[in-house]
């Protein structure tokens, strides 16, 4: 599977612009503010329908325009899908698959697995177990549809039973059995989803060591522990055992919504010890374990999209990635970097076919083939 073309009108700085693309290696060069990563969210937009940036729709629209509108074609398993999203002020977002509008945007979720790597993930190590569940949901959600359901389930659950136990505080009234009517709808959709994460740990630590072996050179030890209240515990007793806490809290304290990864370096917390290169190898590893097991679980190799990827990395562990990224067990891949003489570098070493799209500060509607090397071109 690749994206062959990409087109946007009014997306983020981008008032029309056209791309065709390799189906191996794709490269965006320019520097910071000119929107290279932005076209990496244009890609991400296409294959789980949101931006893996700013989560109101709204905001990506270009700032003096009513509207956005991203559309790829991409080739995938001998056929071509024609993927399309618009999104209007004050309207619902529109997503099609080759012209054909859905009517539930989870049902595209899945068709066109996406990985990307990108400077904002150090939010995983430094930010609290929210960023860690997201993680974990987003992975096992663009391979499992009914995980996704089963989490839009539990959370509107206990959106309600969360409202309840506040009721109860305002009104000063204490009524067991409604609370036990939310936590009947808790109950089954936590225990699929807490059983599906600690398969999906399971299968995904020996990737993610491999890899960060492989980066590291083996010099480091590191862990990744799922921590969840569900371990060895019945749900339902425990949410029976934590009524009163809830109660006096005014919240739900149980349930998969309280689930972490405990992520360590030499049996330390990583986010405590950890340097700013040690962290940022942590999280290529795990993105690059993710790549293998949506790989692996579907048949299909996802889209990599790396966002700065080499900063802050030393010599040795940038050498390393560029022999991970060579493998031909990688399909398309898209890299933005602000250093034209260290990209030039890392495609002399990739052996497999590439472009590169210098971005400039001003953006017009047509990329254009340089005569001297049919593998640049310029966005300006």
């Amino acid at each position: 599977m690749y994206l062959e073309k990409l087109s946007l009108i009014n997306f983020k700085n981008y008032v029309q612009a056209d791309f065709n693309y390799s189906a191996r290696l794709n490269c965006f060069v320019g520097n910071n503010g000119t929107g290279k990563t932005n076209l990496l969210d244009a890609i991400h937009y296409l294959s789980l329908t949101k931006s893996y940036f700013n989560s109101v729709d709204s905001q990506n629209i270009k700032y003096d325009a009513d509207f956005f509108m991203i559309q790829g074609i991409f080739q995938m398993d001998q056929r071509t899908e024609t993927v399309s999203c618009s999104v209007q002020r004050n309207r619902k977002k529109k997503f099609s698959r080759n012209k054909k509008d859905y009517k539930r945007l989870a049902e595209h979720i899945g068709l066109l697995p996406v990985v990307m790597i990108s400077p904002s993930d150090s939010a995983i190590v430094t930010e609290g177990s929210e960023e860690r569940r997201k993680f974990m949901d987003t992975v096992i959600s663009q391979y499992d549809r009914s995980y996704l359901d089963d989490l839009i389930r539990y959370n509107r659950a206990l959106v309600q039973r969360n409202k309840l136990l506040k009721t109860f505080a305002k009104e000063e009234k204490y009524l067991p059995e409604s609370l036990e009517l939310w936590d009947e709808q808790l109950i089954p959709p936590g225990e699929r989803i807490f059983k599906k994460r600690l398969d999906f740990i399971q299968k995904l630590i020996p990737k993610f060591q491999k890899y960060y072996d492989i980066i590291s050179l083996g010099n480091e030890q590191i862990g990744m522990e799922y921590r969840s209240q569900l371990h060895n515990s019945d749900f339902r007793e425990k949410l029976v055992q934590c009524r009163e806490k809830d109660r006096i809290l005014q919240y739900s304290t149980v349930g998969i919504h309280k689930d972490d990864l405990e992520l360590r370096l030499d049996n330390h917390p990583i986010k405590r010890v950890g340097s700013q290169g040690q962290q940022k190898t942590f999280l290529v590893s795990l993105k690059f374990a993710k790549f293998d097991f949506i790989r692996d679980v579907t048949g299909r190799q996802p889209i990599l999209l790396l966002d700065d990827i080499f900063d802050k990395f030393d010599a040795k562990r940038v050498e390393q990635i560029i022999q991970v990224i060579s493998n031909p067990e990688f399909g398309q891949i898209f890299i933005t970097d602000t250093h034209k003489t260290r990209l030039e570098n890392i495609l002399t070493r990739i052996k497999a076919d590439y472009k590169v799209f210098r971005i400039n500060d001003k953006v017009c509607e047509i990329e254009k083939d340089e005569p001297d090397n049919s593998n640049v071109h310029e966005t300006k």
